[in-house]
């Protein structure tokens, strides 16, 4: 498929956190993959331009109310819980777990079931405009590596978690130790012999509830030697927190478990932190460790608000996630909402509390995500020499409009109006992967 070609037209990423960039009149050239050029065409001849960066063909001319965006970044997602979208909601973290969860997971021994679920759930990704997301899977070594077939056949950009648990878990769904180190350094080893640069594999113990130290360590130890990323959840929920106080008297806080098990490095994404404390920040800004912002899962599971500028002034790195299914829906454009909405109730209780607005929020769910991946030297903006995962996005909507709409009002339509109906075309490494509607 091909991956060299040249855009005409408006498009908009992030370049940093308070601002993004618009580019109106824009000439955006991608060879075998790799944006080359992204600036104001200024009068050029777009052909010619093309032709002295090795591309020809003709270009894709964007209409009116089209705009290129980033291709979204989702930092946690359960990709096979996205069955149970929509349940237990009346259940708080640790009961929606036992009752919902770990049934639903321990299905996942399955094969078929496997891949029909993940082949669905791999699709929706794509069509909502995940060009990369950070996915958990399940205890189960085949089925996982089953999610990552399916990722790489979809042409999705994707981390991939085989879930690590061996304690406080129901008997039907749980490992032995090394049961379970075993199986990582099989899972592992096999991602990486696909030869897939898009797929690679993550280090996922659940949470500290449902890892024992020794495993958390022995993992830790795993992910340092073959220099792996590491996904796990944290602070989501108070009655985890002292769960998870009860079980590590000799740590001083949640954070602290991660930090003597070696968990807690440059390429760690934590999911949730609602309830971190100011020395758990700290340590976390201090290790390079990220944050994924969970708002629609936080509000339906009632774990609390997370306050997102309190994470970023302490120095810590965020980015979003949908966390299907403790949330709802697997569209970024939903969480970008849900955490504008979470940023706006959080100020309520605070005096001269400045809320996230849109384009901060949209820098979250694009180079904030690559960067809380530890990936934005390949992703997250049209800065030359990453990778070109893209949205073409189509906004118009002339009967109510008053006027004609300039790029940075549409993509405020797009983000408080939009779905994934609006997202025409998905780009992952020069690739087209999505042409819908």
């Amino acid at each position: 498929m091909e991956s060299s070609g040249v855009f005409l037209g408006p498009f908009i990423h992030s370049e940093r956190f308070e601002q993004v960039t618009v580019v109106d009149d824009g000439i955006l050239i991608v060879r075998n993959g790799k944006v080359v050029l992204a600036e104001a065409l200024r009068g050029r001849d777009a052909v010619t331009l093309a032709s002295a960066h090795g591309v020809l063909g003709s270009p894709v001319v964007l209409r009116p109310g089209q705009l290129l965006l980033p291709g979204f970044v989702d930092a946690h997602v359960h990709a096979p819980q996205f069955p149970n979208a929509g349940l237990g909601y009346d259940k708080t973290l640790l009961d929606w777990l036992a009752t919902y969860t770990f049934p639903l997971e321990a299905r996942y021994a399955d094969q078929e079931f496997a891949t029909r679920v993940y082949d669905a759930v791999v699709r929706r990704c794509l069509g909502a405009g995940t060009t990369l997301a950070c996915y958990f899977a399940t205890i189960h070594t085949e089925s996982s590596l089953q999610l990552a077939r399916c990722v790489a056949r979809a042409g999705q950009r994707a981390l991939i978690g085989k879930v690590n648990m061996n304690v406080n878990n129901p008997e039907f769904y749980n490992e032995a130790t090394q049961q379970s180190i075993d199986e990582t350094h099989s899972f592992v080893d096999s991602v990486r012999a696909m030869q897939n640069s898009l797929v690679q594999p993550v280090i996922t113990p659940r949470f500290a509830i449902s890892c024992d130290m020794d495993l958390m360590k022995r993992l830790g130890d795993i992910a340092r030697t073959k220099d792996l990323h590491i996904q796990t959840h944290i602070s989501e929920n108070i009655g985890e927190v002292e769960a998870v106080r009860g079980l590590y008297q000799q740590c001083s806080n949640y954070a602290d478990v991660y930090d003597k098990a070696g968990l807690l490095t440059k390429k760690t994404v934590l999911a949730h932190g609602v309830h971190l404390l100011e020395e758990e920040l700290r340590l976390l800004a201090g290790r390079g460790t990220s944050v994924a912002h969970c708002p629609a899962s936080n509000t339906c599971l009632r774990s609390g608000m997370c306050d997102v500028r309190r994470l970023l002034d302490a120095g810590v790195t965020v980015g979003l996630g949908t966390d299907v299914s403790g949330g709802p829906s697997p569209s970024i454009l939903d969480a970008i909402r849900a955490a504008l909405d979470t940023s706006i109730h959080v100020s309520f209780s605070k005096k001269n509390y400045r809320p996230l607005n849109y384009q901060e929020v949209f820098y979250l769910a694009t180079l904030g995500g690559a960067r809380a991946l530890d990936m934005d030297n390949i992703v997250g903006n049209f800065a030359v020499g990453k990778e070109f995962d893209a949205l073409l996005v189509s906004v118009p909507d002339p009967d109510l409009h008053v006027g004609p709409l300039n790029s940075l009002q549409l993509l405020q339509k797009f983000i408080y109006c939009g779905s994934e109906r609006n997202i025409k075309e998905v780009y992952v490494q020069g690739r087209q992967v999505k042409q819908g509607f």
